[in-house]
């Protein structure tokens, strides 16, 4: 076909084009071999060697236990920071590494941990109790350590304020070094706002993000590291359930799409992604079920069952109003095969900073870290099924505008 009459000039008729198609049609491996020969040689990890492959999802098994999940300590020293000052404490790399070490090493966290995700710098302190690296520390209590490879945003021009993340060049490099270092997991973080009035998100930024998070995810895999693929879909707003149903349900199948299409291992993937909510200033009340239920028709209608867990982010939610809402999913569950856990930050760890008040600028690590355990208890019973929320937690009070939303 290559040399023959329809493809050998420079330009093609609109007749010749429809006899390609139509010759295609009748005959599918012209189209085997013309479209479909690459897909095929890179599909789900084809390239893999099955070694990787069983390490891959023994990874993501370990990841995926019931009843445990992720604390996600991956926070660069900026933007913890900034929390630390908050409650005032200095911000210096001791006092960074002091506070990880308390996450990492609190008594009875193992019990509700799978996973930690850390940041570059801490990956490479040192615990000040066994002298060993904090991935060495994790692994020996069970938990898998991963690390986030991302670094900065970037806003893509015309798009209204959409984002795409850098840091994919030299990506394989640096997962090569993490892998050394002990993680066996890494994750990528894509943000995205819902803003219907500017019709946001766009397409392109969807599309790139998502795409971004597949050529990711297979990087990750080639270095044996199990990609956590995040879509962030921001809280902020003031979109109703449905069209955030809508929203999630686009992002997430042009991830699955981009993923299947790149070569990605599914089996050897972890989906972290936020909770599909209402935006924050949403005037249309909901229930906590009618959440939960939102949250499993998103995962009904495209999440892979190859994929073995979902582990929620908290984005912004409160540790009460994140653990209602996803022990409500897991209530609400019939024959759905995934795990459904968490992977919290904020919503665990902001309440356990607030102790550092009026301590003069000390870290009260034993108090902090009863209150840390606390958190994970509350977490674990949530991922299964099993916390009993309260009054009001993990429902959303309708919000009244002080102008009206744009058609």
């Amino acid at each position: 076909l290559a040399s023959g009459p329809l493809l050998g000039s420079s330009t093609i008729s609109m007749r010749s084009l429809s006899l390609l198609v139509a010759s295609l049609a009748m005959c599918p491996s012209w189209g085997l071999r013309l479209g479909l020969k690459m897909g095929i040689e890179v599909h789900n990890g084809k390239h893999l060697s099955a070694e990787r492959k069983q390490e891959l999802v023994a990874t993501a098994m370990a990841i995926a236990t019931p009843g445990k999940g992720i604390t996600a300590c991956d926070e660069g020293p900026g933007t913890v920071g900034g929390r630390f000052e908050e409650v005032g404490v200095e911000n210096t790399e001791e006092t960074r590494r002091q506070y990880r070490q308390m996450l990492f090493e609190a008594a009875g966290a193992d019990e509700y941990l799978s996973g930690a995700i850390l940041d570059p710098e801490t990956v490479y302190q040192k615990s000040s109790t066994s002298g060993e690296v904090f991935p060495e520390v994790l692994k020996k209590r069970g938990i898998v350590p991963g690390v986030k490879p991302h670094l900065k945003v970037y806003t893509l021009p015309g798009t209204g304020g959409d984002t795409v993340m850098q840091g994919l060049d030299s990506l394989a490099a640096r997962c090569n070094e993490y892998y050394a270092a002990g993680c066996r997991f890494t994750k990528w973080r894509s943000p995205l706002e819902i803003d219907v009035s500017a019709g946001r998100p766009t397409q392109l930024a969807i599309e790139a993000n998502m795409k971004d998070l597949a050529r990711f995810a297979l990087i990750s895999q080639d270095e044996g590291l199990v990609p956590i693929v995040e879509p962030d879909i921001s809280l902020k707003g003031v979109h109703d359930l449905e069209t955030a149903v809508n929203v999630n349900v686009a992002v997430q199948s042009c991830l699955y799409k981009a993923m299947l299409d790149h070569g990605v291992f599914m089996e050897g993937t972890v989906l972290k992604t936020n909770m599909v909510n209402p935006g924050r200033d949403c005037p249309t009340s909901y229930t906590v079920e009618e959440i939960a239920e939102a949250n499993l028709q998103v995962l009904r209608r495209c999440m892979p069952m190859a994929i073995p867990t979902v582990n929620y982010l908290s984005g912004g939610q409160s540790l009460e109003d994140a653990s209602a809402r996803l022990s409500a999913m897991n209530k609400a569950k019939t024959n759905e095969p995934w795990n459904l856990s968490f992977s919290w930050s904020a919503a665990i760890q902001l309440p356990v900073l607030d102790l550092c008040r009026g301590a003069g600028g000390a870290l009260p690590l034993e108090e902090m870290e009863k209150k840390y355990v606390e958190a994970l208890r509350i977490a674990s019973e949530a991922a299964k099924g099993a916390y009993e929320w309260g009054a009001g937690e993990g429902s959303h009070a309708g919000v009244e505008l002080k102008e009206p939303i744009a058609a």
